[in-house]
């Protein structure tokens, strides 16, 4: 049946028609693609290489910020240990004079100006105690421990300080412990304010 395709093909020239086979033309258009692809990969490349040092970079960063984070909580108390020293000093004399002196005066007075120092320290880096007694209680700056029946006195006054209370730059740090007033028909109670 072939041959007879190839007759009918002839259109009776008798030659014989050959397929044309063509080679494809040169493809500008792939070309320039394939161009575009490398130039592509290499700003891929590029970016990919800038992403790892960004991110090594920042991984070190982090690194150093805990490094430093980590000293500052670490040493963050150094400065006011050293002005403490000098009062932990003054508490060794007072107690080495002590044993040889018997002269109890200038042990109480050594040791009041100890409190002097060592309150002069703690102000200076904003620790104050505050005033309680003869005060109204307040649960932000007071801890109850008990509760007296008084009449002479205003309902929830501070009576006694049991314990001082202190604010770190205006935080109180530690409530007062005291003993507050009550009304006479209010049975004495160990209540707790806070």
């Amino acid at each position: 049946m072939a041959e007879n395709e190839l007759e009918n093909n002839n259109n009776g020239t008798g030659k014989e028609l050959k397929p044309e086979i063509s080679t494809p033309p040169e493809l500008p258009e792939a070309t320039e693609s394939a161009l575009h692809m490398e130039e592509l990969q290499k700003q891929v490349d590029q970016y990919k290489d800038l992403l790892l040092r960004k991110a090594a970079e920042f991984d070190n960063y982090k690194r150093r910020i805990e490094s430093e984070t980590t000293n500052i909580f670490k040493y963050a108390t150094e400065s006011l240990v050293e002005d403490l020293l000098p009062v932990l000093d003054d508490f060794e004399r007072s107690l080495k004079h002590r044993k040889e002196s018997k002269d109890n005066d200038a042990l109480v007075k050594g040791i009041e100006l100890i409190y002097q120092k060592l309150v002069k320290v703690l102000e200076g880096r904003g620790v104050k105690s505050f005033d309680t007694v003869g005060k109204e209680f307040s649960v932000e700056y007071h801890d109850a421990l008990m509760q007296i029946p008084r009449t002479d006195v205003p309902y929830h006054t501070i009576l006694e300080e049991v314990e001082k209370g202190y604010t770190l730059n205006d935080k109180v740090i530690r409530h007062a412990k005291v003993v507050v007033s009550s009304t006479p028909d209010e049975s004495p109670t160990g209540t707790s304010g806070k």
